[in-house]
């Protein structure tokens, strides 16, 4: 038995380079750890919300609150380099986002229920953010750059697994243990967040035993004063890249190129589940994750799979507004839904993987036009810049999308956001790109 045990785990490891195998004990759970508070925060608490009762107003106002420490988290960043190692700030910010799930389930019963599960949404929301910066560091500290290129696309598979497990399983799981509990929502989502506590805390333990203790250590012979010097110098450069007309341009183009997904983001996830008296189509949590959680991202990873093949190809510049119109027009599944109601399951899987299918194409579009704009001096820096930015972006409009739609129903909403379409192309008409850029592949690691 022993012997057949070790000839299987021979096996799985053989297509794995040798130098590599060590690795590979670490990189999946880190990346899942990275990718599931994020799926918590920005997409199940909208779920959680929902069937808690409140409106669409509340849900998009506050969620979308949420999504702060993602905008601001490069002011912080070389703060982490200068305190104690990317090791320690990884394994501390593991731990406080288990208290941080504990707390959201411990708070879900009592009578402050909503002031304290955002309170700890929001000490999730900065510790993921924290823990984002301190993993990719230590990502590029702990390998060399071959390594980093053999794991990137193990990273992001991972990093997809925990958004599949959080829209395809946890959401799922809630809407069964509401079956069995007799429909007691903030029981039945306590339990869930007291589940996910116990796995955050059980893979803290396990990096702390696994995670190797780099040789590099952190930047602590500079001080705060010189950190936040550099600091200033990465946003002056920012700022003077290009003249201040074209940094208009390119300030709108980050902020505004995603504004139709910003209204649609939090409100394509309650249209779906909110019963056809109120305009929705009604799926429950289990059709929803089946969904959401299968089809949804196969077509948001096969889009931005193809998205890359042909930028590469031809460059970014000769596919800038198929990407554009692959973004935009999707939408007008959820025009046609609103009207037609349907109640087939299949056809409601086709109709979000084409959705999917296309933010995947779109969003190519956007992550090569900001490593595109931060080629140069601080290119690390000013790709987290703009990253924040377009979170930015998402994070306004998400805000009044609530709103919004309670203000006009869903059917007017949707093609309010076809018509933000509009916004899109006025900006990305005034973009200027190198036609070379794209061609070569792209070896920037930035986040």
């Amino acid at each position: 038995m022993k012997q057949e045990k070790k000839q299987w785990y021979q096996f799985f490891y053989s297509w794995i380079p040798a130098p590599y195998r060590k690795s590979l004990k670490w990189v999946p759970t880190l990346y899942f750890s990275e990718g599931l508070p994020n799926v918590i925060v920005m997409t199940v608490a909208v779920t959680m919300y929902m069937q808690l009762g409140m409106s669409d107003t509340e849900i998009a106002l506050y969620t979308s609150w949420l999504g702060l420490p993602w905008v601001i988290k490069p002011l912080w960043s070389p703060f982490i380099d200068i305190f104690k190692t990317k090791r320690w700030w990884v394994l501390a910010m593991q731990i406080l986002l288990g208290s941080s799930f504990g707390g959201i389930a411990f708070t879900l019963n009592a009578s402050f229920w909503f002031q304290g599960t955002m309170f700890f949404f929001f000490l999730m929301a900065f510790s993921s953010a924290t823990h984002d910066i301190a993993a990719d560091g230590f990502y590029m500290i702990e390998l060399d750059c071959h390594q980093q290129s053999f794991f990137v696309g193990i990273r992001n598979f991972f990093y997809r697994v925990a958004v599949i497990f959080g829209q395809g399983a946890l959401v799922p799981l809630a809407g069964g243990l509401q079956l069995i509990f007799r429909n007691q929502i903030a029981f039945t989502w306590s339990l869930i967040f007291y589940g996910l506590a116990g796995l955050m805390i059980a893979i803290w333990l396990y990096h702390g035993f696994i995670l190797p203790r780099p040789t590099e250590q952190n930047n602590a012979h500079l001080t705060a004063r010189q950190v936040m010097h550099s600091v200033g110098d990465t946003l002056v450069t920012f700022f003077k890249k290009q003249p201040w007309r074209g940094m208009v341009i390119v300030l709108l183009f980050l902020m505004f190129y995603r504004f139709p997904e910003a209204l649609l983001l939090k409100m394509s996830t309650t249209f779906l589940q909110r019963p056809n008296s109120e305009g929705g189509l009604g799926l429950s949590p289990q059709e929803y994750g089946f969904v959401y959680g299968f089809f949804g991202v196969a077509g948001l990873l096969l889009g931005g799979f193809v998205g890359g093949i042909l930028a590469s190809q031809d460059g970014l510049k000769k596919w800038l507004w198929p990407f554009v119109f692959a973004l935009t027009l999707p939408n007008l599944v959820y025009v046609y839904m609103s009207y037609a109601l349907p109640s087939n399951l299949d056809i409601i899987s086709i109709f979000i993987f084409v959705e999917q299918f296309g933010y995947g194409l779109g969003f190519t579009a956007l992550t090569l036009y900001m490593l595109y704009f931060s080629q140069g001096e601080f290119k690390t820096s000013h790709y987290a810049i703009c990253t924040g930015l377009s979170y930015l972006g998402l994070m306004i409009p998400g805000m009044f999308s609530g709103w919004l739609k309670d203000e006009v129903g869903y059917r007017m909403f949707f093609i309010v956001v076809m018509a933000s379409c509009v916004i899109t192309f006025a900006i990305t008409a005034f973009l200027k790109i190198d036609p070379e850029f794209g061609k070569k592949s792209i070896t920037t690691e930035a986040e």
